[in-house]
Order: structure tokens, then sequence, then C-alpha cells
């Protein structure tokens, strides 16, 4: 049975090693390597950040980060969800977007944010289900080891 309960600073390097399983994909992310603890915990929002837990083992991570330091734009937030190789599709993503959604809705966030891979099927279907749409289209926006990625702008607005 998952459980979904707050991030909290010892999940961090369950956390860091789900992420950087993620950023070896080379399909979830343009970073390449994970953060520090401190970068991680000053660049996500306290209130909104969770894990997925089966007993004491760590399954994958939710979190919203802030767009903007404007206060026009307080309720605008971007996400990431990772979940380990190991867990994935048994729901571990939907229970953890299901979380952090109700959280953001709670917290006053009008509008969530994401990129995806457009390669990246099943995150593309997952924000989709979950009330998501694709927005557009932002083609050649990065390089990731050399080569230009297109991403796919998803947002989720109440």
């Amino acid at each position: 049975m998952v459980e979904i309960r707050a991030l909290a600073r010892g999940d961090w390097d369950a956390v860091e090693a789900i992420y950087a399983e993620g950023i070896a994909t080379r399909q979830a992310t343009f970073e390449t390597s994970t953060p520090p603890w401190e970068e991680f915990d000053h660049g996500r929002l306290q209130d909104h950040r969770f894990v997925a837990v089966d007993g004491a083992r760590v399954l994958g991570w939710a979190a919203l980060s802030p767009t903007s330091s404007r206060a026009c734009y307080a309720g605008v937030a971007e996400h990431s969800v990772y979940v380990a190789e190991s867990a994935r599709g048994r729901g571990v993503g939907k229970a953890l977007m299901g979380a952090l959604l109700a959280s953001a809705d709670a917290g006053g966030i009008w509008t969530i944010q994401t990129s995806v891979f457009p390669e990246n099927a099943a995150s593309v279907a997952l924000h989709e289900r979950l009330g998501f749409r694709v927005v557009g289209r932002r083609e050649r926006i990065a390089q990731l080891d050399g080569a230009w990625r297109d991403t796919l702008l998803l947002e989720r607005r109440v």
C-alpha cells in the first residue's frame, strides 16, 4: 500500500537517488546532475512537496516550485514528479500528483505548469488524465548532451 506524506529532510538520500534515475533516462529533465539538498530545499515550496512511501521505502516524489518572485504570480507554480524505476506503472505518479494538486488547490495555487519532453508519452498521458492541457510546443528550447530538444508546455488551471 502506497502512502503519500510530506517530504522531509530525512528523505533526501532516496529523493536524490530517484531524481538521478530520472536524469539518467534523458527523458525527464534538462538537468544533468542532482542539486545539493540546500538548493533543492530552497527552490521548492515548503507546503507543496510530497513523497510516496511503501513502508520505509520512498517510491517517488513531487513538488511545486515558484515560477516568479513577483506577487502577481504567487498562484502560479511549476511542478516536478519523479517515480523510482522499480515503482513505475503502479500508480505512484498518479497518487503523488493527486496529493500535489489537492495541496495546490487548498493553498491558492491557480495555475500549475510543467515542461515535458514530447517523447515522454507516459508523462504526457498522466498529465492529460489529471486535467492538464498542452499549451504549446517549444521547439529547440535547450540542448541536452549537445542535441537540441523540444518540450511541451502543459498547464492545469483552477
